[in-house]
This record gives structure tokens, sequence and C-alpha cells, in this order.
């Protein structure tokens, strides 16, 4: 039996396709990955315009009120507001509905298309957001930046995993983690600068400055190539192959060709994907996809990077101090994301999932007593000295950095590389739906959860920590360095999932391509 959790030490038996990494596709996963751009500056933006006190006045007076009652109030309590909640979670709700209309937008024209209306849908809420007047304005904005970001999620993380050549496509896909991460920190740096700005009207530049990142994903998405897997699936076989050598700058590509071939022509056979994921050899994928990002929202990443200002502010850092503690956790990203990018095709995605679900898990026990010794359960800490500050803003720190080169990247890598062609665009779905759902869920209760269980909320997301780490070392089986259409062996290798993949199952595309493979050879 293979080790725990892995498959047998000398790898999955299978080929190697030629081809290296060219400037051609380097570029072309460059600007893809920039869909993940609108995704992270709308995490770094909600968090900070929500602590501007121009815009709580303006929108939430009743928090603006609490916020600047006697500050011997309970601080756990004065950002409980149920719309300030629907302003920043409706987003989500948009995001969950169209990620589901955008599983046959890439299925039936690629995924290029599912970009295009990512930008195009983000850019519109930006502008409404930008100009709004009232909370409506307010929260049919975030529903559109949601459409767009439905769009984005379900359909970048594909294109990067079948664009890039399989010994780089850890590092390529997390471009797109990278590029979350980047626009995270963007936003917090606009909005410590913008908040300084004298009228109190820097949160519009801040909200309207989506639109930046919205017309870099629209503008990419018209320049971009298709992927091969996408051209095969609509019948485009000679544009697929020529494009095909393109990418992995070599002429011989036939046995990968006809690998994309058998496995379009396997998914061309599946006439309902939705069900057909509900099929016994399908459970290992169906699991992940449902797993890996329900786990990723239950880090409590998002609590950190969507209210980290607020959450500083609460903490006692004062709201400008607490929008540069945000922009320091955002910089932390950025560099921790760079670690992963190095590290996913050299070390593997177990080794940096259970590393950083380890660092996470130590981080928030610190966090939770740090808070615990000074708020109590009353919520009211009196005078913070500085150095405790620092410990709290540290420890926070190296939590966010456990999880940028961890469970941020590879929620997202994992679930896009695992999926047969046949189900993928359907699986896809499911994963960002799942994210999505509980984005929604945590963002929604989340104020609320803060003000009732206080610094027990640190505690109740490092219970689903350890949990995690305990799941990926059991469940998660190794899938560095192997073709994406080869991916179904190592279900096959694992002490678990196997008894689900029976060997006709293991991957017919694989047989079917080895066939197609002799006929070209003998013509």
């Amino acid at each position: 039996m293979p080790a725990v959790g892995g498959i047998p030490a000398g790898g999955v038996p299978g080929r190697e396709y030629p081809g290296k990494l060219t400037p051609f596709v380097t570029v072309t996963c460059i600007i893809a990955a920039m869909g993940g751009l609108i995704f992270g500056y709308d995490i770094g933006i909600s968090g900070g315009v929500t602590s501007m006190d121009p815009f709580l006045k303006k929108f939430f007076p009743s928090v603006y009120r609490k916020k600047h009652e006697n500050s011997s109030t309970n601080q756990y309590c004065q950002y409980d507001s149920e719309t300030l909640t629907m302003f920043t979670s409706s987003l989500y709700l948009a995001a969950l509905l169209s990620s589901i209309v955008a599983s046959t937008v890439t299925r039936k024209f690629g995924r290029k298309l599912s970009m295009l209306f990512g930008g195009v849908l983000f850019c519109a809420g930006a502008i409404l957001n930008g100009f709004a007047q009232a909370v409506w304005m307010l929260i049919v904005g975030r529903m559109l930046l949601g459409f767009g970001i439905g769009f984005a999620n379900q359909s970048v993380p594909l294109y990067l995993s079948e664009m890039a050549p399989y010994k780089f496509r850890g590092a390529l896909n997390i471009g797109f983690q990278l590029s979350i991460t980047v626009g995270i920190l963007i936003a917090n740096v606009l909005n410590y600068f913008f908040a300084k700005i004298k009228g109190g009207w820097g949160w519009r530049l801040s909200l309207g400055g989506a639109m930046v990142p919205a017309l870099i994903i629209t503008v990419g998405s018209l320049v971009l190539p298709d992927t091969p897997n996408s051209m095969i699936e609509r019948g485009k076989h000679d544009e697929a192959k020529e494009k095909l050598i393109r990418i992995r700058g070599v002429e011989d590509v036939d046995e990968e060709f006809s690998d994309l071939v058998a496995a379009s022509e396997a998914s061309q056979l599946v006439e309902h994907p939705w069900r057909n994921l509900l099929q016994r050899k399908y459970r290992p994928h169906l699991s992940m996809a449902i797993l890996i990002p329900f786990f990723q929202q239950l880090t409590g990443i998002n609590v950190i990077m969507f209210y980290a200002p607020v959450l500083f502010d609460t903490i006692g850092f004062g709201s400008d101090a607490a929008l540069m503690s945000a922009v320091i956790t955002g910089i932390v990203n950025v560099g921790a994301t760079m670690v992963s990018i190095y590290g996913v095709d050299k070390w593997g995605r177990r080794f940096l999932f259970l590393v950083g679900g380890i660092q996470m898990l130590i981080c928030q026990g610190v966090v939770t007593a740090a808070i615990a010794a000074k708020f109590g359960v009353d919520g009211n800490p009196g005078e913070l000295p500085k150095w405790y500050a620092i410990v709290v803003v540290l420890f926070i720190c190296i939590y966010v950095a456990g999880f940028a080169w961890s469970w941020g990247p590879l929620g997202w890598l994992v679930p896009s590389e695992i999926f047969p062609l046949e189900i993928r665009s359907a699986a896809q779905s499911v994963n960002v739906s799942v994210n999505m759902i509980f984005t929604f869920i945590i963002a929604q209760a989340f104020l609320a959860m803060l003000c009732h269980m206080k610094f027990g909320l640190f505690l109740f997301f490092a219970f689903f920590v350890l949990v995690m780490t305990i799941f990926v070392y059991f469940f998660l089986p190794e899938t560095k360095g192997i073709p994406i259409e080869e991916m179904g062996r190592v279900w096959k290798t694992h002490w678990y999932w196997s008894r689900f993949v029976s060997t006709e199952d293991e991957h017919p595309n694989v047989q079917m391509g080895m066939a197609a493979t002799e006929g070209i050879k003998n013509v």
C-alpha cells in the first residue's frame, strides 16, 4: 500500500509529454492570471471602505454612531450590522449564481468568453458603486461585481491548468492566486491613501477603482488564445494541434494531442455532466470539489482579509493604523504566494498543505490567547500596550503567510487539475459554488459571530484548520508532475479512493489516446 494519502514512491506510471516553458505560454498565463485581480481588489477594498468614517456616516449611520460612542462599549460588537453585512456578502451570493451559468458558457463557447463576461460585469458593478448615492445602489453594484467574479473564478483556473506544460502547471496556475494577493495589497494601499482625502469622498475612488482590474481582464480575454482542450471540445481539431505545437514549443505533440482528442471524445459521450458527477467513479473528484473550497473558507482567512482594517481597529489600533496594518498583511500575502510559486512543483502540493496547516493552527492559538487576555468576554480592553499590538499583528502575518503558500493557491490549483475533461466545467462550477456559498455564509455571519463568540471565534476556525490538515494527510493524493489528462491514475493508486475507481474507469482517455497514438505512428 502506498504512503498515507500519497502515491507509490516511484510516482504515477505514465508517459511524459515533450514540451518546454515557452515565452508565449508564460505571457499568456500571466495575462490570464490577471483575472484574479478583480477578486483580490474586491476583498481588500470592501474591508477598507467599511472602516472609513465618511462611508459609514453616509450609508450605515447606526454603525458610525456605535463606533463613536463611549470607548468603554463592547469592542467586539461595534460593527455588528445586518445592512453592513449584506453590503459585503451580497457579492458572494451573486458569484455563486453566475458560476453555475458560467459552467455552460465555459464548456460550449470556451474559457475566453467566460473571462470576457467576468470583466464586463465587474466593470459595470464598479461604476455603479463609485457613483452610489443609496445603500440599494451599493448592493446592486456588489451583485454585479459578484456576477463578474463568478465567471472569472470559474474560467481562469481551468484556462491556466490547460495551457501550462504539466511540469510547470503548479507555478503557472498559482499566478491566479498571486494576482488575488496583489489585488488585495493594491486595494489596501489605495484605501490607506484615499482615506486621507479631505472632503471624505475617498471611498468613491476606492470602489470605482475596481474598473481598472476589470478592464485588464476584459482586454486580456480579447487578446488571449483559446486552450487546445477547449478548441478540441468544440470540434476545431486542426487549429488545436497548431496551437498545441506553438504553446509547447516542439513539433512532436502527437501523443499529447491524441490524448486530448480521446479525452474530448469521452466527454462528448457525456450528455449530462452535472448528473455524471454523481457516478461512483467520480466520487473522489466530487469529494475534493466540495471539501477543498469548504475547508479553504473555514481557515478563517477571509475574516482576516475582508475585515483586517475592522479587526485591527477593533483590537485598538485606530482607523489609520488599522489600514496600515492591513497593508502589512497584504505585503506578507504577496511574498508568501511567491514562495508557493517557487516550491509547488518542487516540494509538491501535500507538503505545502501540511506545513501551512500546522503554521495556521499555531498562530490561531496564539492570537486567541492574546485577544482573550486583553479583551476577555466583555470586550473592554482598556489601554492596549504597543508590544501587545505588535504581537497580534506579527502572528496574524505568520498566519497569513501560512495560508498564502498553502490553502490560498492550492485551493484553486488542485481542483482545477484533477477533473477529467468530461466533467471539468461542471466540477469547477461545484468548486466555485461551494467556495462562494461558504464565503457568503462566513461574511454574513462573521460580525455577529465576533460579537457573540468573542475571542472563541478564532478557536472555531482553528478547529477546522486541524480537521483539514488531517484530511489532507490521509485523503489528498500528490498531483505534482502528472499530465492533466492522466490524472485519473492518482486515484487508482490511493489507499482509500482506489475502491471507487475500477481499472476500466482509471482513465478511458488514456487508453483511447494510446490507441490513437499507435494509429498516428502507423500512418
